[in-house]
């Protein structure tokens, strides 16, 4: 079986090359204000913490990350108590003189001090610090201060522990153990544990965990090995000295600033960097069959197992949510390993694992799952953190103020030693002043006394006149020299000065390009935005150009059909109304015909009943009724036929069979009256409305308008215009006139319209006013605009049919 890794260390690799491919980039990480996460993970008896810890004479991982950090920073650390540690995963800055009241403060307590990097080494140890590589990095930012921090954890059976965690003695309880003898005084309480707490930037921190300020790499890895002391080991099967909990040893790098003058701290939190390198050392994965576990072993061995799966859970939901695209829930509080380092797998930092391999035959099984599973790891990505800020300060400040004390050193011994060399030289002066001798006078005959003293007196007014004019001419040097300081200082400062006012000028004009820069990126962003705009317009009125364009081609088909259907119906119309009139004219020649005839006949009866009456002789009278039976006869036939009704032939419509699905709009004007007909119109599923409405058309698929007019007899005629309802590609409304129902009502004793052969153009008038075209008059579109700025109005296309 093959598996692929980033690198692979043989079994003769030596620590060095380990850590500089491994943890030294990390190391630079830290300095750089970035957090790391180093942890070995392999089977039990697999060379873990000897990986991390290393050997005597050789130091492993962890001594040589703590050498490299002071190496770098060395000469740049801050004095202890600079920078304090809150309980609330913060830092804060202090003062000189605070941290110098910290000190004193601390001294003054009776609890053990830290350990010091003077005093003598275990010699247990010792061997492991001894690093001869001398490793450093090579950019350190001079003109900060720097403080490590250090603590050092445990998790065992899923319980967080503090290892550095000073525990008082039981006084009241005595110590026994099994065998009913008191245990030594040195046996302390069992630990409590700690709980994890989420600070204000959503990162993971131990609560109540001691945190030791460290200057020196011996000093720190005193603290680890104190605390790697009270870790849990066991002896098992597999291993003499098998780790039974999950050690995890923080390094915090807590870095500021200094001020202008590179003298001080910046009293700034805003600008302290909290940097955190998490190294881990995993307790073993084992298989219980095979180390033999009882009792509480096996209970260990339990929690261990669980939380290696916790972590291998949650490694693999992150690379299923990164190649899928899924959004599972990593299951981070499971364990507390895992929710300790939930922000490193979040992106807060780079996460190194190194995975060791027993090559032992025994160990096949496990290690191919823990090599499967390291595998796996290499596929998850997390996002990386952005570099701090910068604080804005000239860069240099550091060696511009040593550089500034040297020479006011050099120049303070060249005029006569320093300030505060003077109070111990005149200290030496007054011890030199020969001493007074005892000015007892024993009797009156003593002569010795008073010339003694008189001596000793005149000898100390010399030696005091000597000191003073020593002294007057060390403050006559002084003075020269403070003069000379001051015109040095009035010179530097006026070649500061110009040095500033040609920096100032340059900057001036940099600004002034700058601000013409800006005037000129502000005249092209509103040019460009009008740009935008003009083209934004353009192309609102291309849309509408061509909507309406569409709208315009559409209208001009719509006319060409109904001026072609309207060119079929006039062409129809003529020639009804041609062959009508034929069919009239002949009509009423056969009925003039008919008339002259009779008319001749009449006068042909009259001639022959002159003659008769001539020829007859006048005593005789002729008979009388067949003449009127003749008459009666000739009246009937001179009347002529009744001419044929003058009205348009009925063309059927198709009917639209309504659906129970169907809706109607009733539009019923307001303007309308009410008739006291029987026969109502009745629609059902109708809304009823005063006035076209969009809202009302979009809901149905069915129109009908109740129109009222007043008809030739005087009577009120109602109309029931009826049509479908259609969308419209403008996202309007449009209905199209499909059929008329008349509603009429006649008085029965009311003139009607005759037809008199006489008068045949009233006739035919009244003809041309029955075939009105109805369907012309009332073909009224109603089409509802999308977005119109009539709002709810509407328009009316009186179009032809």
């Amino acid at each position: 079986t093959q598996y692929s890794f980033k690198e692979v260390f043989g079994t003769l690799v030596v620590q060095k090359e380990l850590f500089d491919v491994v943890a030294k980039p990390l190391v630079e990480d830290l300095i750089r204000g970035k957090n790391g996460l180093l942890f070995t993970y392999g089977v039990t008896g697999s060379g873990k913490t000897h990986t991390m810890t290393g050997s005597p004479g050789d130091g492993g991982l962890l001594p040589r990350c703590l050498d490299m950090i002071f190496n770098s920073i060395g000469p740049f650390q801050a004095k202890r108590f600079v920078f304090k540690l809150d309980d609330k995963n913060g830092v804060d800055v202090q003062s000189e003189v605070d941290a110098l009241l910290e000190r004193q403060r601390r001294d003054a307590l009776p609890v053990p001090k830290t350990p010091s990097g003077k005093r003598h080494l275990d010699p247990e140890f010792a061997d492991m610090i001894h690093v001869q590589d001398h490793c450093k990095v090579e950019e350190v930012d001079e003109d900060n201060v720097y403080s490590v921090f250090v603590s050092y954890i445990e998790i065992y059976n899923n319980y967080i522990y503090d290892l550095l965690e000073e525990t008082p003695l039981e006084p009241i309880k005595p110590k026994w153990n099994s065998c009913n003898t008191p245990v030594r005084n040195g046996d302390l309480l069992p630990p409590q544990s700690k709980i994890l707490r989420e600070d204000q930037n959503h990162n993971m921190y131990v609560t109540g965990c001691t945190e030791v300020e460290v200057k020196s790499t011996e000093e720190a890895f005193e603290v680890f090995w104190r605390g790697q002391k009270r870790r849990r080991i066991a002896n098992t099967q597999l291993n003499r000295e098998s780790s039974r909990s999950h050690s995890v040893f923080i390094i915090k790098l807590a870095q500021a600033p200094l001020d202008a003058d590179g003298d001080n701290v910046l009293q700034e939190k805003e600008q302290i960097t909290l940097s955190q390198l998490s190294l881990v050392d995993l307790a073993g994965s084992e298989r219980t069959n095979r180390t033999k576990a009882e009792g509480n072993r096996l209970r260990e061995a339990g929690n261990i197992n669980q939380s290696l799966m916790t972590l291998r859970t949650c490694i693999e939901v992150l690379r299923e949510n990164q190649l899928y695209g899924t959004n599972k829930m990593v299951p981070y509080r499971d364990s507390k390993l895992t929710h300790l380092f939930k922000n490193y797998f979040d992106g807060e930092g780079k996460v190194r694992m190194i995975v060791c391999v027993n090559p032992k035959a025994e160990d096949y099984e496990e290690s191919l799952q823990v090599m499967r599973f390291a595998e796996m790891t290499q596929e998850v990505e997390v996002a990386r953190p952005v570099d701090r800020p910068l604080c804005g300060l000239t860069p240099g400040r550091r060696l511009r103020n040593q550089a500034f004390r040297e020479e006011l050193s050099r120049r303070l011994e060249l005029r006569g030693g320093p300030v505060g060399a003077e109070p111990e030289e005149q200290e030496i002066s007054l011890q030199n002043f020969p001493p007074l001798p005892s000015c007892e006078l024993l009797d009156i005959h003593d002569d010795q006394t008073l010339p003694k003293l008189i001596e000793v007196l005149e000898q100390r007014h010399k030696m005091r006149q000597m000191l003073s004019e020593e002294f007057a001419k060390n403050v006559l040097a002084f003075k020269t020299m403070l003069q000379e300081f001051d015109s040095s200082v009035v010179s530097k400062e006026h070649y500061i000065q110009g040095k500033l006012s040609e920096k100032e000028k340059t900057i001036a004009g940099q600004r002034a390009e700058l601000e013409r820069l800006e005037k000129k990126i502000k005249t092209l962003e509103y040019k460009i935005e009008i740009l935008e705009k003009t083209t934004t317009i353009y192309e609102e009125d291309k849309r509408n150009l061509q909507q309406e364009l569409e709208n315009k081609s559409q209208k001009l088909q719509r006319q060409a059909s109904d001026k072609r259907r309207l060119e079929a119906r006039l062409q129809g119309m003529v020639a009804e109304t041609t062959l009508k009139w034929e069919k009239e004219c002949e009509r009423r020649v056969a009925a003039k015909q008919l008339e002259m005839q009779n008319k001749l006949w009449v006068k042909d009866e009259k001639l022959k009943q002159l003659k008769a009456i001539v020829t007859e002789p006048r005593a005789e009278r002729p008979e009388r009724p067949s003449r009127e039976r003749d008459r009666e006869k000739p009246a009937q036939r001179s009347l002529s036929p009744p001419p044929v009704p003058n009205t348009p032939p009925i063309r059927l419509r198709h009917r639209r069979s309504r659906s129970a699905g169907e809706r109607w709009v009733d539009h019923k004007p307001p303007s309308n009256l009410p008739t006291e007909t029987v026969l109502q119109p009745q629609v059902p599923h109708a809304i009823t409305v005063a006035v076209a409405s969009e809202k009302a058309l979009a809901k149905c698929d069915k129109y009908m308008l109740t129109h009222q007019e007043l008809a030739s007899d005087g009577e009120i005629e109602t109309k029931l215009i009826k049509g479908d309802v259609f969308k419209t590609r403008g996202g309007g409304q449009a209905v199209q006139f499909t059929d008329i129902e008349t509603l009429k009502q006649e008085s029965p004793t009311g003139r009607k319209r005759r037809s008199s052969p006489s008068n045949p153009d009233p006739a035919g008038d009244a003809a041309d006013s029955e075939w009105t075209d109805v369907e012309t008059r009332c073909s009224v579109a109603v089409e509802m605009r999308a977005g119109s700025a009539l709002g709810p109005g509407y328009q009316h296309h009186a179009q032809p049919k």
